[in-house]
């Protein structure tokens, strides 16, 4: 189906969101069709080799395969790629920060949600347009710190402080938060990746929004402080020069 960015999809994205922890398989599913079909709407994926970083497990390489894509995963962590069993054959374990693949290699290079857990998430993005092809495409997005989920389970009290978040979450459960804020998890917010879009000199701005958000609202990225809040996850798309 053609991508639409109306309210209708952010509800539905919304009510799925709610129930990440007890239905992975709705959440995870409905969000990798609707990231497939928003990718594809910036380039045709049919027969294209797609390079996922930070892939998990599965749940996107479903979604890319049935819209023609040849795909490849690449993840720091076997746990997420095993979440489903055990993972593709071809999936790369690796860092994000250290591509393993030469340069101009992938058609398509796509990340959701991992800047915002890796140390440096600048030079993966500058790793990801490396490894893409001239006139191929680049497409990440990831969770803005300042936004309503930006402490991730951690939420909404990293507006205190991401350490005082997770010690407030070891304290109520017993066992500190699966993202440890300066360990697994750091303040990315939509400045910084507006900033380094812009300044690329081996790829074009195709595109810079809101991604769960309908269009009508895409605005809020043109107002400081306002959109490090309300954007909740900025989509970057390049396409290489």
């Amino acid at each position: 189906m053609p991508f639409r960015p109306t309210l209708s999809r952010s509800w539905r994205l919304f009510r799925a969101f709610r129930v990440e922890q007890t239905d992975p398989d709705r959440f995870y599913g409905e969000l990798a069709t609707d990231s497939v079909q928003q990718v594809g709407s910036y380039a045709d994926l049919d027969g294209r080799w797609v390079l996922d970083v930070g892939g998990g497990p599965g749940y996107f390489a479903d979604a890319f395969r049935a819209a023609g894509a040849r795909y490849t995963a690449l993840d720091a962590d076997l746990g997420e790629l095993s979440g489903r069993g055990e993972p593709d054959p071809g999936t790369v374990l690796g860092s994000g920060m250290q591509l393993p693949f030469a340069d101009d290699s992938f058609g398509v290079t796509y990340s959701s949600n991992v800047l915002e857990h890796v140390p440096d998430p600048w030079l993966m993005a500058d790793e990801m347009v490396r490894v893409t092809r001239p006139g191929g495409l680049v497409f990440l997005s990831y969770t803005l710190w300042w936004g309503p989920w930006g402490g991730h389970e951690t939420a909404p009290w990293h507006y205190l402080g991401g350490h005082r978040a997770a010690r407030r979450y070891a304290r109520r459960h017993g066992h500190p938060p699966k993202n440890v804020f300066g360990e697994s998890l750091f303040a990315a917010t939509a400045g910084s990746g507006l900033r380094w879009a812009r300044s690329q000199s081996t790829a074009d701005v195709v595109a810079l929004v809101p991604r769960y958000l309908p269009r009508w609202s895409w605005w809020v990225l043109r107002v400081p402080l306002v959109r490090e809040v309300v954007t909740w996850n900025l989509a970057i798309v390049l396409r290489k020069r």
